[in-house]
């Protein structure tokens, strides 16, 4: 009966944070599903404490990042840059939806998913709104569907990738030949799958006459900012270190910096953070181990290790779907927690099945707006921007997307 009480509270939490009903925020509901668990006693308050402070290392993270796009947003660094960029469309819409694409890979590859939907979004919003784009959508969306698809370029690109092999990370330069195949066919996909769903949306005139503003000390400082953070960000990759601390520490220090240069009032940076996010978190890493309680793992172990020795191959492919619609029901951060210590509880898994499983957890979220956090970012910066999409509408662009990039990207790990 424990086992039942925990499924239905965790369930009911999960859907709360998917479906948001009466416009509730998603944090309220992780976070009251994370204190019924403990109330009720379904979960030591120990425990409750222990995935709490599991989830340190992306708090830190998260809390680094959304100071760096704060901050840069403030000093009008996205305004600054979504001219250029509206510039060099010169008044082709096709060709602004490329460069936002391109530019999305980049961010993903370097700063992670989580970080393309914290600073990209914002600066896409001022891009089209300063090319007079009257359906920003097809663009925005943009933010949301390359932060999956680019987040197993590298280990940094997405820290789901840490869970999943723990602490025995692959190096970078054996990482790079077993993902660089699979991450070109999901971003190239992906693109010419977006661009055939929003092709409607892209029949339309921008502005290509704009005046390029002028940059304020304040933005390059955040350039070079955000810059420092992507290098430090992959020496901590080749070095196997969390990458929590160092990037709120860059984060921290550059809004500072910021700040005293411009004589501004710190409380404007940290009020435009949405700190929402980060009890949201919190709230599905005390869900996950309450999840644990039940056997979830036991059970997924038992079921990897037995069927690898059978057929690695068709244990790939059933791992990898299976974790990439799970990660849509419950959010890939806790999917992807599940996963990664059902992984390394069965031993020695078969390399091709780590992979599948690890491009599950990444590219499945596209699917859906609460698939991963990267998309639970882009909604929050979406709803700042004045622009909303339903769960339906995503689902349906989701489901063309997802599914043959996920496919196609699953065969080749078996080349």
């Amino acid at each position: 009966m424990t086992n039942i009480a925990i499924w239905i509270i965790s369930f009911i939490a999960i859907a709360g944070v998917i479906i948001r009903p009466f416009k509730v925020t998603e944090a309220i509901w992780a976070v009251s599903g994370a204190v019924i668990l403990v109330i009720f006693g379904l979960i030591l308050p120990s425990d409750g404490l222990s995935g709490v402070l599991k989830g340190t290392d992306v708090y830190l993270f998260l809390t680094g990042m959304m100071l760096l796009a704060e901050t840069a947003r403030e000093e009008k660094l996205f305004d600054w840059l979504a001219a250029h960029a509206t510039k060099l469309a010169k008044g082709s819409s096709t060709r602004l939806f490329l460069l936002i694409y391109l530019v999305g890979i980049v961010v993903t590859t370097f700063l992670s998913n989580d970080a393309t939907a914290v600073v990209l979004t914002p600066a896409v919003a001022a891009s089209v709104k300063a090319a007079k784009v009257q359906k920003p959508l097809p663009y925005l969306l943009i933010c949301a569907f390359i932060a999956n698809a680019a987040s197993f370029v590298l280990p940094i690109s997405n820290p789901a990738n840490l869970v999943i092999y723990g602490s025995h990370m692959p190096p970078l330069l054996q990482w790079l030949p077993q993902y660089i195949l699979p991450s070109v066919i999901a971003i190239a996909v992906t693109y010419f799958m977006l661009r055939f769903t929003q092709r409607n949306g892209l029949k339309q005139k921008i502005e290509s006459n704009i005046p390029i503003p002028v940059l304020p000390q304040g933005g390059k400082t955040a350039i070079i900012g955000i810059a420092a953070t992507a290098i430090i960000l992959l020496i901590c990759s080749a070095f196997d270190l969390q990458l929590g601390l160092p990037t709120a520490i860059t984060g921290i220090l550059t809004s500072t910096i910021v700040i005293i240069r411009a004589k501004k009032n710190p409380l404007i940076v940290i009020r435009g953070v949405s700190w929402a996010v980060l009890p949201l978190v919190a709230g599905l890493f005390v869900i996950v181990e309450a999840l644990n309680k039940t056997g979830v793992i036991e059970t997924l172990t038992i079921f990897l290790h037995q069927n690898a020795v059978h057929s690695a191959a068709n244990t790939a492919w059933g791992s990898g779907i299976i974790i990439a619609f799970a990660s849509n029901l419950v959010n890939n951060l806790p999917a992807g927690l599940i996963a990664g210590n059902a992984v390394q509880a069965a031993g020695h898994v078969p390399e091709i099945v780590k992979s599948a499983v690890l491009v599950g957890v990444d590219l499945g979220p596209n699917l859906s707006i609460t698939g991963s956090l990267a998309t639970i970012l882009w909604l929050v910066a979406l709803r700042r921007e004045g622009q909303t999409i339903s769960a339906w509408a995503f689902l349906k662009i989701g489901s063309l997307i997802m599914i043959p990039s996920l496919l196609l990207a699953i065969a080749s790990l078996l080349i």
